[in-house]
């Protein structure tokens, strides 16, 4: 009997914890659907407008430049990693955490790297090992454009003024709630958009070219870090939600066996005292 009733405890607390992964699957749906619109209706606005930056600012090369787009020795490198607070999300963390160690012991093996993490799990592990400047875990609480434009300025002086000589994000991209893709993005300097030399010439501009550029600079980047951070959002609850979704099955599947396992133990005890009763029966008739 002992031992049934400890396949009974365990049961309960397949079927307890069965209750709290459906309960996180279905939390984090809700909040998928509402961080999967945010992105969505995004990412034509920030893609056109980084897509307009590189091209002004690739036709502004040859003229006067921009201080956001100087191309420097790669001495110091910033690696911005967008992680999330909590886990149970699969390698939603993992992922960008493997990809931040390759940028610094092999991509930038022969500069120094430092990290800036979004995100409580990108700050604990990195932490361990490497150089984290900056840690901005609460950004998540309140995920605005006003708290997100903050940080990108704090990047945008640390490039300007010579601290850094690049600047990279890597974050997860929102495909759909089963599939999240790892980015490297180079956030400063600016990439260029290859082939756009020379093309703006098809356009008068008002004011001139340079001052177009030095305002939209600012404003794309800021666009740019919060399109990432939001798409990182959203995979978040993508991932969990499929986490979650792939647990409960498999409590499922756990507290079914062991139910029938119950049973068996339960009907072998149950003929092993019928059999013991017709011994003792036959014993005192004989």
């Amino acid at each position: 009997m002992a031992n049934l009733k400890e396949i009974r405890n365990r049961i309960v607390t397949v079927s307890s914890t069965m209750q709290i992964t459906s309960a996180m699957k279905m939390v984090s749906a809700a909040k998928l659907k509402k961080a999967q619109d945010a992105i969505t209706a995004m990412r034509p606005y920030a893609d056109k407008l980084t897509e307009l930056l590189q091209s002004l600012s690739a036709s502004l090369d040859a003229d006067s430049g921009s201080k956001y787009s100087d191309k420097r020795e790669l001495k110091k490198v910033l690696v911005v990693a967008v992680t999330s607070n909590r886990g149970l999300c699969g390698a939603f963390n993992s992922n960008i955490i493997k990809q931040s160690i390759v940028l610094a012991n092999e991509t930038y093996a022969g500069a120094q790297v430092d990290f800036m993490a979004i995100g409580k799990k990108g700050n604990d592990i990195l932490g361990k090992k490497h150089h984290v400047i900056a840690n901005h875990s609460g950004l998540f609480d309140t995920l605005t454009f006003d708290n997100v434009a903050t940080i990108a300025e704090d990047l945008m002086e640390r490039f300007t003024t010579g601290e850094y000589d690049r600047i990279e994000m890597v974050y997860n991209k929102f495909k759909n709630a089963a599939t999240q893709i790892v980015m490297t993005e180079q956030f400063l300097p600016i990439v260029p958009v290859e082939g756009t030399e020379g093309s703006s010439g098809d356009y008068i501009f008002e004011p001139s070219k340079v001052e177009i550029v030095e305002q939209l600079i600012p404003k794309s980047l800021k666009t740019q870090l919060y399109k990432g951070i939001r798409d990182s959002f959203a995979s978040e609850h993508g991932a969990r939600m499929t986490a979650m979704h792939k647990a409960t099955d498999n409590a499922t599947e756990l507290r079914d066996q062991l139910k029938l396992t119950y049973n068996k133990a339960r009907q072998a005890a149950i003929t092993n005292e019928i059999l013991e009763i017709v011994g003792g029966a036959e014993a005192l008739s004989n």
